[in-house]
């Protein structure tokens, strides 16, 4: 019969990416005890498995963790396997108790703690960080299935470079940063469609001497205007979640230049085939799905879920689970909540809650107080 182990820590961290990192190195220095869950073999798994090309697109000067800037020059756009790299060494300079290999299947109470299970391992806990990042399992429309089986389909995690696909046409839907990046790289060797709605480009080119200048103001608005708490900020936040971010680095003229197609939204399949919104369907033999992502909560066993399947919280502090806290979410309090660079905030709202919860004055304490 196999056995159960079991541990009690006083706050478990799910998630060691940029959220949990940085909760882990404020509750460090607070001298609280903590253990960081990650799922992954290395600390920065996640960055690695993405297409071999990717940079950031926050400039490097805005894509540290608390503690430490980023070791890049400060306008460069780190690639991929520097975030991780500096993910891994960040866990190590600070001395972060991160469990690699540690797959969370399970939350739920128990005696007025928290249990975390991994497989056959419990993890006692008075408190909870959910650090799993807001949007977790790939969205892929359900009429991808009637697809010709001929046909190389990828979602945008598991691309890596062109030389996954085979001859012949691609179509690349979705046409956010993620779909024009890849739609312009496949370009150089494909005949290549991008299907999906215009969501505009930032009025400066990145890295260009006036985006320079005004980048410093720029994150201060994201960072201390648009915000949870300003009409402003709440408006620009449905905005995006509704119409996505505008191109970045990728312009249209990019796009038209490379030979790139714009066709309007795939809507279905015919004769094995994809269609879109005109009623066209389109000969191809590579489709990358570059339709983002959904949330994937179902592991946590407690009430604390809208219906769309996000977390109900109050700048990731859930009032009706003490105890329980969600980081590194969309749009968390502020527009740079979910970046390297921005999350830090809120790792140290959540670690100065979590640690005034162990002082008697603790249940006294406004939230207010704690911003």
């Amino acid at each position: 019969m196999a056995h159960t182990a079991s541990e009690h820590f006083e706050t478990v961290i799910i998630g060691a990416g940029q959220a949990g990192l940085a909760v882990g190195y404020h509750l460090a220095r607070r001298q609280r005890p903590f253990v960081i869950l990650d799922s992954a073999e290395r600390v920065g798994e996640s960055w690695r498995h993405r297409w071999d090309s990717l940079r950031v697109f926050t400039p490097a000067r805005y894509d540290g963790l608390p503690g430490w800037s980023f070791p890049a020059p400060g306008w460069s756009y780190p690639t991929k396997d520097q975030v991780a790299d500096y993910f891994e060494s960040y866990a190590a300079r600070f001395r972060l108790p991160v469990r690699t290999g540690v797959r969370v299947d399970g939350l739920f109470r128990e005696n007025g703690g928290y249990v975390v299970t991994s497989g056959l391992s419990r993890y006692f806990a008075d408190n909870v960080v959910v650090a799993t990042g807001g949007y977790q399992a790939p969205r892929i429309p359900e009429f991808a299935a009637e697809l010709d089986p001929g046909i190389v389909q990828l979602h945008s995690t598991q691309y890596r470079n062109p030389s996954q696909l085979q001859e012949g046409a691609v179509l690349v839907v979705g046409a956010g940063n993620s779909g024009a990046e890849i739609a312009l790289e496949v370009s150089k060797s494909h005949r290549t469609w991008l299907s999906g709605r215009d969501t505009g480009q930032e009025p400066i080119r990145a890295g260009a001497a006036l985006d320079r200048l005004l980048t410093p103001p720029f994150w201060f608005v994201l960072s201390h205007v648009l915000t949870t708490r300003t009409a402003l900020g709440r408006k620009v936040e449905q905005q995006l979640s509704n119409q996505g971010l505008p191109l970045a680095r990728v312009r249209r003229k990019d796009l038209s230049r490379a030979g790139v197609e714009r066709v309007p939204r795939f809507t279905g399949v015919r004769d094995g085939l994809p269609v879109h919104a005109d009623g066209e369907s389109l000969d191809v033999t590579n489709v990358i799905w570059c339709t983002g992502f959904v949330p994937d909560y179902r592991w946590i066993q407690l009430p604390v879920l809208e219906l769309d399947g996000r977390p109900r919280h109050d700048r990731g502090l859930v009032h009706s689970e003490p105890g329980l806290y969600f980081i590194g979410l969309f749009f968390q309090s502020t527009g740079t909540s979910s970046l390297i660079g921005g999350v830090g905030r809120d790792a140290r709202y959540v670690a100065r809650h979590l640690t005034a919860r162990r002082t008697e004055t603790g249940a006294a304490t406004g939230l207010d107080q704690l911003s």
